[in-house]
Parts: C-alpha cells; sequence; structure tokens
C-alpha cells in the first residue's frame, strides 16, 4: 500500500485533472467493469464525504473503480458506523490516508444554522440526529464573529464541521488511535468547491 503523503499527491494530480479536463486514458479504462474487480480490492484512501449529488466523489479525483474507499453520509458526520467503516478499511486493506471532505453550500450545514436560529425545527428523529451531531461544530463559529455575512457563515461552518469529524476520528477509536500512533494511518481535512470544481486540502491547518 502507498504512503499517506504519495495517496495524497494522487488525490491532488486527480483533482488537477479533473478541472483541467484531462481525464486521462488509464483512468477512463478503469472506470470500465471488469471481472477482476470481483477478487479482491486495495483502495489507497478512504474518503469520508457528503451524500450531496454534487460531489461524486471519484470523479472529482479522476479515480476509477477499486481506488478509493468512500463513505457517503449527509454532512460528512462521524458516527458509530463511519467509525466502523474506516477502521475496517484501514486494517483490512492498510489504507494509510483518510480525506473528511466538506464540500461548499452543504445541505447539512444550512439545516443546522437554520435549526439554531430557530427558522425551522426538524420533527424527524433521524434528521435532527445528523443536526444534533453538527451543532456542536457550529456553535463556536457563530459565537465568535456575529459580523460575518451569511455566505461567509456557511463557508466557516463547513470547515469547522470538517474539524470537528478529523477529532471524532482521531479520538473515539482505539484502533484509528493505535494506527496514528504507529505511523501509519494519516487523517487530513479538505473542502471541495461545487463553484469550482477544485478540492481544497487543509493538511497544513
Amino acid at each position: 500500500m502507498i504512503s499517506a503523503v504519495d495517496a495524497l499527491q494522487r488525490l491532488r494530480d486527480g483533482n488537477r485533472r479533473f478541472v483541467s479536463d484531462e481525464v486521462s486514458a488509464e483512468i477512463q479504462a478503469s472506470r470500465e467493469h471488469h471481472p477482476g474487480a470481483a477478487q479482491a480490492q486495495s483502495p489507497f484512501a478512504i474518503i469520508l464525504a457528503c451524500s450531496d449529488s454534487r460531489v461524486p466523489t471519484e470523479l472529482i479525483f479522476d479515480l476509477g473503480i477499486g481506488d478509493l474507499f468512500v463513505i457517503r453520509v449527509a454532512g460528512n458526520i462521524v458516527a458509530t458506523s463511519q467509525i466502523g467503516s474506516i477502521e475496517f478499511a484501514a486494517k483490512q486493506f492498510g489504507t494509510r490516508l483518510v480525506v473528511v471532505l466538506g464540500h461548499s453550500n452543504c445541505g447539512a450545514i444550512i439545516a443546522t444554522l437554520q435549526e439554531l436560529a430557530l427558522k425551522e425545527s426538524h420533527r424527524s428523529p433521524n434528521l435532527r440526529a445528523i443536526v444534533d451531531c453538527v451543532r456542536p461544530a457550529l456553535e463556536p463559529v457563530l459565537s465568535e464573529d456575529s459580523d460575518m455575512d451569511d455566505e461567509a457563515v456557511i463557508s466557516s461552518c463547513v470547515r469547522a464541521n470538517v474539524f470537528a469529524s478529523i477529532e471524532r476520528l482521531q479520538t473515539g477509536s482505539l484502533i484509528l488511535e493505535q494506527l496514528i500512533d504507529a505511523g501509519n494511518l494519516h487523517i487530513v481535512g479538505a473542502e471541495y468547491s461545487i463553484e469550482t470544481g477544485i478540492v481544497e486540502f487543509f493538511d497544513d491547518d
């Protein structure tokens, strides 16, 4: 399995190709169905992404079948099932990179902001569970700077939610903690711009 550094570079390179519309013939071929894919898998990165239909994970990284282990859930939140899925991929396949991928104009973020502003109350207990998971990351943003416009608030909240998910992964699993401490797993955050197609990685933050 490739290193986290090399895996991150592959994601950067793939997104650059996606944005510049330079999809390689090799990647196009890897998207075609082939019986050999049923034998085994060795994804080089684990992506925890939002379920938003405008964020087609493999496509924005110009990758094909078998390249990524993708977990999608509204608001790219971290709950027990998401942690278990990441534990499985990291242990079973030796995948060394996890990316928590948020995105601009995220519906789960906006729904939570509306809830906090008392503009909308979510009566579905299932939807409320998502809002309640996102809420703790957003409250500090709202209390720190009340002068931001709506667009800036959403942008700051998207990033805060990504970092909150990273923290939950780093501290909510003994398996992941051990892998991180041993240098066998690296978790980074990122944000996909629906407007531009560019993925910004937060690995330096």
